[in-house]
């Protein structure tokens, strides 16, 4: 899942500046499971963001939807829909769906959040990055952690000479990603793949090659396909 989190209030009341209708657009999938833009963060922002207008007269028009996702083009034009009246559609969602919603909406979309990384909750309220997205997974080389997420260094080859007592050298409170890597291949008996030579990173399907694409051929729809499915709608 991504994780973001919220924007300081006093960030996002300079960033919706003298506009006066607000939509505030929430997302009860990723943003809603890391408690920064499901129901319940939109309400609250919302009632913030009054609070805000009500103590210095701004006359803020402040109005409330969220989604299932916003990342996909119909959850998004149904939010685009409903922010015709608005000045500005203020996203609680990542910053995927900030963009989904701009390319169907001829309002402004403004982020409320800070995209982060993407990961999954250590336990309530703590959330760890497990993924760099390399777009070559190696995962069952090295015991299911990733090091370029995992490693302050994403070091490839094992441990820096700066980790100590199984912690890394740039925070004593974070984890040497290369000691995790190591005591899960041993509980999961696997300590021989440490010994392998393992070739060269192939870095070309990461983000070095500009922005990526994944095409699936066989769900692409044709444009006979497409008009019937815009007709549906």
């Amino acid at each position: 899942m991504i994780i973001a989190e919220r924007k300081p209030i006093s960030e996002i009341i300079s960033i919706i500046g003298n506009n006066k209708k607000i939509l505030i657009a929430g997302c009860r999938s990723c943003a809603s499971v890391c408690m920064a833009g499901g129901d319940r963060e939109v309400s609250a922002l919302s009632e913030a963001l009054g609070l805000y207008s009500d103590l210095n007269s701004l006359g803020w028009e402040i109005s409330e939807v969220s989604k299932e996702r916003q990342c996909e083009k119909e959850w998004a034009k149904e939010i685009a829909e409903e922010a015709s009246s608005a000045d500005v559609i203020l996203s609680l969602g990542c910053g995927v769906g900030v963009q989904f919603i701009q390319e169907v909406s001829s309002i402004p979309v403004f982020p409320g959040l800070n995209t982060s990384n993407m990961g999954g909750p250590e336990e309530q309220g703590i959330y760890l990055e497990k993924c760099g997205g390399c777009g070559d997974c190696t995962l069952h080389l090295t015991g299911g952690i990733c090091p370029i997420a995992r490693c302050s260094k994403s070091m490839l080859n094992g441990p820096c000479g700066g980790s100590q007592n199984g912690k890394c050298e740039i925070n004593p409170d974070t984890e040497c990603a290369w000691d995790a890597i190591y005591q899960n291949l041993k509980r999961l008996n696997r300590l021989e793949t440490l010994s392998e030579i393992i070739p060269p990173k192939n870095w070309i399907p990461s983000r070095s090659g500009g922005p990526r694409k994944i095409v699936r051929k066989e769900m692409v729809l044709s444009e006979d396909e497409k008009k019937i499915k815009e007709g549906l709608e």
